[in-house]
């Protein structure tokens, strides 16, 4: 095939397609691999924001990378957040960028998307990796932006992330967002406009991660499909009859689901950076975008996991007291049972659960500490599910308890067995119905931050592709 069937033939000029992607908030990014040499079970390593309470998981990431190259020694793992040595941290990470790209260990690819398929436990996750452009992206509560958040940001943890990208030369996306697109228009076809000989990347990922693999998707054919896909699901009219919404309501075409803040992050960081440009400059700066993976809500493997809460340093019975107290003063119902072994509270959950299926302002929450099981039953809930319904009481209780600390555990196993710890206490949520996501970001705004999590930790997305983010 003849290179002018290829995005990239077209060198520094901007063809129609160019434009129509930037209208619709999407780049064609210029991906860096790893060349050859490198062995990409070490270079690839989950999300920095996984694992967060568990320092043992990232010393087996770190035992087995060694001094390999590795996107380990290009991001900041967020268990070691609080620790000392942040600053020596966050210029490693800068060292660490210089010395990959000075060693010439990238290949660049030419301009070009990357699909990729994640076979998970659950099944064949499609993916397509693009760039974002974060003029058209707004975290703040009530936006109307076509790039949005589905939960809340926390401006707390943005600066150490903050810090870490104004120093950056690179990026390296663990960024997943959502597009509803039940007819498949988008993502699914690419399959079939693909052969081995645009293969990128195939192998097996670290710690139970499943097997990845990568395809370059540069012909001007599927890039204008997708184009056309895209364009299709922003159309105005097409979006309002979807969701039964009105004028008021503007068109929400990629909605975030993993990586909110790492998003949020590259946002603040372009918002002070654009200042010191000029309005030719800002145009096409790359830290004007970022890369992230497009998923499609709809794709068969994909499976919404609640996410879990543990609180540190608590007296439970004190917990349990103050909740009292909270819902009392917030005008809702609040009473809990407890049991001395977690069969017995799963039965009577259950036995709940049908009693209670048609009444949508009771909330059930299991909870456990020491050898103590449990299930909190809130009525007359303020909010529309059980994680906004905890949310506000833990918000509350870390305001007036500043020893105590929370963490957001994905995985039942690991949050029980956090939460029986002495001096712990832990919350099971339950899953979100990934259906209502879209409609519920766009009629109710953002959901309480931490609701769901795109599967379990050890399938959320790995580091691999990298792109400079500046000139």
């Amino acid at each position: 095939m003849s290179d002018k069937h290829y995005i990239g033939s077209y060198g520094n000029s901007i063809p129609a397609i160019k434009e129509s992607l930037r209208l619709l908030g999407v780049e064609i990014p210029q991906i860096m691999l790893p060349n050859q040499s490198i062995d990409l079970r070490k270079w690839a390593v989950v999300a920095c924001d996984q694992y967060t309470s568990q320092r043992s998981y990232w010393k087996s990431v770190e035992d087995e990378v060694a001094d390999s190259p590795s996107t380990l020694h290009m991001i900041f793992p967020e268990v070691y957040l609080e620790d000392s040595d942040k600053e020596q941290r966050i210029l490693s990470i800068s060292n660490a960028m210089k010395e990959y790209l000075e060693k010439d260990l990238f290949e660049t690819l030419l301009p070009s998307f990357v699909y990729v398929e994640r076979t998970l436990g659950t099944g064949v996750r499609k993916g397509l990796v693009i760039a974002l452009d974060l003029e058209q992206y707004d975290y703040k509560e009530g936006s109307q932006s076509l790039i949005r958040a589905t939960e809340g940001t926390v401006l707390d943890r943005l600066p150490p992330r903050i810090a870490i990208r104004k120093d950056a030369i690179l990026e390296t996306p663990h960024i997943m967002v959502l597009i509803d697109d039940p007819e498949k228009t988008v993502i699914e076809p690419i399959a079939g406009n693909i052969s081995e000989a645009d293969k990128l990347y195939d192998f097996d990922l670290m710690m139970d991660g499943g097997h990845i693999t990568g395809y370059r998707a540069e012909r001007l054919e599927t890039i204008e499909k997708i184009a056309d896909a895209l364009t299709g699901l922003a159309d105005p009219q097409r979006f309002q009859k979807k969701y039964d919404v009105g004028e008021d309501k503007a068109v929400l075409l990629f909605a975030m689901g993993d990586g909110n803040h790492s998003f949020a992050t590259a946002k603040a960081y372009w918002d002070n950076l654009k200042d010191s440009l000029s309005e030719e400059e800002r145009q096409n700066h790359p830290a004007r975008f970022t890369m992230v993976e497009l998923v499609n809500v709809h794709d068969e493997s994909m499976v919404f996991e609640p996410i879990h809460r543990v609180l540190f340093q608590v007296n439970p019975k004190h917990v349990l007291q103050s909740m009292e107290e909270y819902y009392i003063d917030t005008e809702q119902h609040f009473e809990y049972v407890s049991f001395n072994s977690k069969v017995k509270m799963i039965g009577c959950y259950e036995e709940y659960l049908q009693n209670y299926s048609d009444t949508h302002n009771i909330h059930l929450i299991p909870y456990n500490f020491l050898g103590e099981w449990g299930i909190l039953k809130i009525s007359q809930a303020k909010s529309n599910i059980e994680a906004g319904t905890l949310q506000g009481f833990i918000d509350d209780y870390l305001l007036n308890n500043p020893e105590v600390t929370v963490d957001y555990i994905h995985g039942e196993e690991i949050t029980a067995e956090l939460g029986s710890q002495e001096g712990n206490m832990g919350f099971l949520l339950p899953n979100m119905n990934k259906n209502y996501l879209f409609k519920t970001v766009i009629v109710d705004g953002v959901l309480p931050r931490k609701t769901f999590s795109m599967g379990e930790a050890h399938e959320k997305r790995f580091y691999l592709e990298c792109r400079k983010i500046v000139k």
